[in-house]
């Protein structure tokens, strides 16, 4: 049985490896002034981090149920007897939402749709390993149980340079509790239950790397661990930080360092970085 995975822009997945793993991706919006730009189709990091810097008026939106339902069916007609769509967590999106609803359209005979919990390469690995599974010729269910699983194995954690993305988002929820002094420290975050939460405060950047590293370290439980570091408009931090975490835990794929899009780039501001440890089933 032929398994089409689905998964969003907001995976962020390097370059190539959607392409590679047959992964079809669908993209979120991103509207800048109120023009309506596809998340990594009509722009990128780059555009973002320009828009940000001049102060546009930047903010995102989901896919709509109808783009979910082209997607669809464009895997099954060209061959797929089934699709598993991956999403990033319905705590910080309607994304999920918006591909049930093309699910049952299709038909929830053919179409499963798997909450990440998470976003960026969070939601990325669990993408990964429902193409592997699909490519070893799992069933649907088999294929869906293997994103669950990867998200039950991963930890996603960042720190960014303020809040106030997050907060004019309104994103942070319960990390409101930072703000006030949070301007003037970097606030170290992860993903828990489908939300971001706060961790700590740091007072350097440098800290809240060293930070990073010692929270990744933690999280791999000392063993086996893919590992991705994420970052916008700071390349040098991003790959100084990569070649820590590969010097702390044992990564046998190496550490995948990649820019995130515009729709999570937009919430989190130039100069985030991000680190996601998937432990080894």
């Amino acid at each position: 049985m032929s398994v089409a995975v689905v998964t969003d822009s907001t995976a962020h997945l390097p370059e190539g490896f959607a392409e590679r793993n047959g992964i079809r991706v669908v993209p979120l919006h991103v509207l800048v002034d109120g023009v309506v730009f596809l998340d990594g189709v009509e722009m990128g990091p780059a555009a973002l981090a320009e828009a940000l810097g001049k102060r546009r008026l930047v903010t995102t939106s989901r896919p709509t149920p109808a783009e979910f339902v082209k997607e669809f069916r464009a895997a099954l007609a060209e061959g797929a007897d089934a699709v598993v769509s991956v999403h990033l967590s319905r705590e910080l999106s309607g994304t999920w939402e918006a591909a049930v609803l093309a699910a049952q359209e299709v038909g929830p005979d053919k179409v499963r749709v798997v909450d990440s919990r998470s976003t960026a390469m969070g939601l990325g690995f669990a993408a990964l390993r429902a193409a592997s599974a699909a490519a070893d010729g799992a069933d649907p269910a088999e294929v869906e149980a293997a994103a669950v699983d990867a998200v039950s194995r991963s930890e996603t954690l960042f720190a960014v340079e303020t809040l106030e993305y997050l907060r004019r988002g309104g994103r942070i929820g319960p990390a409101a509790a930072l703000l006030g002094t949070a301007l003037a420290v970097k606030p170290v975050l992860h993903m828990s239950e489908g939300r971001i939460q706060p961790l700590e405060k740091v007072r350097t950047m440098n800290r809240a790397v060293a930070r990073l590293v010692e929270l990744a370290v933690k999280a791999a439980e000392g063993g086996l661990a893919d590992i991705a570091v994420h970052h916008l408009a700071s390349p040098e931090r991003a790959v100084e930080l990569a070649n820590r975490l590969e010097e702390s835990i044992t990564c046998p794929e190496g550490c995948v360092v990649s820019e995130i899009g515009a729709v999570i780039g937009a919430h989190t501001g130039p100069g985030v970085l991000g680190v996601v440890i998937q432990r080894a089933g």
